[in-house]
């Protein structure tokens, strides 16, 4: 956990503004409080050394009524400490209103980036991460770098600006009290490091519970049909229960090495002004220093260690922004993805071909997801005009094959040849808000009405109006009227480029019988318009349709699609126990 992550400058181009404008109101800061010290200094000599003159001199003063200014200077001497206190209050305000800007600037680019970068990449690349971790991390991750910017970067800032012209300044006034900060001064940084590290512990393992607690809830929510059918949402209730009661104790786990490292800080710091501030005074006592420089050198010091002090504090609140925005960088940059290197993926772009004529060849085809071989070797081809069934157990690879056809997978052996444009409808309908319209022609730059009426009427779907709006996620049609939107999509597409594919992955698996004929009939217009057609099916009367059947088995070692670990788990429970 870096306390600033150089990409955080690169996907967000606020940041760096942020940290420019933060530079100069911390220069602007730091004259100021040289500036106010310096003025408050003198007029607190002015006034000092006329009223103890006799102490003075009976004592022999030596140089502490050195360079002290007349008493009449006293009007022009507060003036400038009173200017210098409102230039330091303006600045201050200032970082703190371009820090606060900037975090909703940069937390809008951050999630503006992430969000493309999903887009743009294939649905198998991401398929791994789950909702529930992408909601966490794009939500509540982001807001947290609010801690991040208007508590921990300004004091970064001034850590890293005002710091060395401050010791700068002591060193030039004084040479032995320079000398002693810079002795004294990396306590703090080590303190800092080990605290850091002890925060960089706890916080990632609470990150961590609060991932698995909202994976957790969205595990059941998705899942509780079939555990009220086995019987075993108590269970499940308590699971959420306990993993709400980790991730409280492992907050509180951080709120004590909060407090414990905001104790650390201000001691040491506390102990190296005191022991700068005891030389200072006991020069002054033996008369080997000027008053009004002693009062400067010791209105300057606290503020040589405020910066050091508040950043570590400041820390911890962000220490939560900076774990989720290590999480958005991997999505950003597609960490955590199968990777491979250029030769391997040069060759491998070379098994999936765009090639003349038409149709789809499948030429030993294997598809690897990691190290496990989940599909082939397949060899098969479909024909223009050819309506083709892809049969097999779940688990065998089929809709793995699609995604090597459309691109989403690079097989790790054979050659895919594809001829002309690819028409597809998965498993899930995939709809989003919007119109009927928008559903049908999404992705089409000017949809085309009469297109979309028709691809609707062939699936039977002749009194949906193109202009209903449909909720989030395509909310308000039933599974079966969403199944056939999302099939209407693929003939739009398909009549609209002239598609010589047409690849659909159980097209019937949520409609009755009539629905189904529909679909068949669809289907076989397709491939009576001169395109291949590829259909992922279980349903028997579909495979009864097909032209040909290609079988694809399981390879050795598979294992099915599995469900939610709480539904499974309570499968194998019910199971067992009967």
């Amino acid at each position: 956990m870096k306390p600033l992550d150089p990409r955080l400058l690169r996907f967000a181009g606020a940041a760096r503004t942020v940290f420019a404008l933060g530079a100069l109101l911390g220069v602007v800061r730091t004259v100021a409080i040289i500036a106010w010290s310096w003025f408050l200094a003198q007029a607190i000599a002015a006034v000092a050394i006329p009223v103890f003159e006799g102490l003075w001199d009976a004592a022999g003063a030596g140089r502490v009524a050195e360079g002290v200014y007349a008493q009449s200077s006293l009007p022009w001497l507060a003036a400038g400490a009173l200017a210098a206190a409102i230039v330091r209050a303006l600045s201050t305000w200032g970082m703190d209103v371009v820090a606060a800007r900037g975090a909703v600037k940069v937390k809008t680019q951050l999630r503006a980036a992430a969000l493309d970068a999903l887009d743009g990449r294939s649905p198998e690349a991401t398929s791994a991460v789950s909702d529930a971790k992408l909601a966490t991390v794009l939500g509540r991750g982001l807001d947290a770098l609010d801690g991040y910017f208007s508590g921990y970067v300004p004091q970064f800032i001034l850590a890293v600006v005002a710091t060395p012209i401050l010791v700068a300044t002591v060193l030039f006034s004084d040479l032995l009290s320079g000398v002693t900060v810079l002795i004294v001064f990396p306590v703090i940084p080590l303190f800092m490091v080990l605290i850091g590290l002890a925060t960089q512990s706890v916080q990632g393992k609470q990150w961590d519970q609060l991932q698995r607690l909202s994976a957790s809830f969205l595990d059941v929510v998705e899942g509780l049909p079939t555990l009220k059918i086995f019987r075993r949402e108590e269970r499940q209730a308590a699971r959420i229960t306990a993993e709400t009661e980790e991730y409280r104790s492992r907050t509180m786990k951080v709120l004590r090495v909060t407090f414990l490292s905001g104790f650390v800080l201000d001691l040491a710091g506390t102990f190296s002004i005191a022991l700068v501030a005891v030389t200072v005074g006991t020069r002054l006592v033996a008369g080997e220093f000027p008053l009004a420089l002693g009062l400067f050198v010791l209105l300057v010091l606290p503020e040589v260690f405020v910066p050091i002090r508040q950043v570590g504090a400041a820390f911890h609140d962000s220490t939560e922004g900076l774990a989720a925005s290590a999480d958005v960088f991997a999505l950003i940059e597609g960490e955590g993805e199968r990777h491979q290197g250029q030769g391997e993926t040069d060759a491998a772009a070379t098994r999936v071909a765009t090639v003349a004529g038409g149709g789809l060849a499948v030429d030993g085809v294997e598809i690897a997801r990691g190290d496990r071989i989940v599909a082939g070797p397949l060899s098969f081809d479909v024909a223009p005009g050819e309506f083709v069934a892809l049969a097999g157990p779940s688990g065998a690879g089929k809709t793995s094959l699609l995604a090597a056809v459309l691109g989403f997978l690079q097989p790790a052996a054979g050659r895919i040849s594809v001829g002309g444009e690819v028409s597809w409808a998965g498993q899930q309908p995939g709809l989003v808000q919007g119109s009927i319209l928008d559903n049908v022609a999404l992705g089409s730059a000017d949809p085309d009405p009469a297109l979309a009426r028709g691809a609707l009427d062939r699936l039977g779907l002749a009194g949906l109006p193109l202009d209903r709006e449909l909720g989030a996620l395509g909310s308000g049609l039933s599974g079966g009227q969403a199944q056939r939107v999302s099939l209407a999509r693929a003939l739009y597409r398909a009549a609209a480029l002239d598609a010589g594919v047409l690849l659909l992955d159980e097209p019937s698996s949520a409609l009755d019988a009539g629905s189904e004929r529909l679909v068949i009939e669809a289907a076989r217009a397709e491939a009576a318009a001169g395109r291949a057609v590829l259909v992922v099916s279980h349903r028997p009367a579909l495979l009864d349709a097909a032209d040909r059947i290609v079988t694809v088995a399981r390879p050795e070692g598979a294992l099915p699609p599995g469900e939610a670990p709480a539904v499974r788990a309570a499968k194998t429970e019910s199971e067992a126990q009967l």
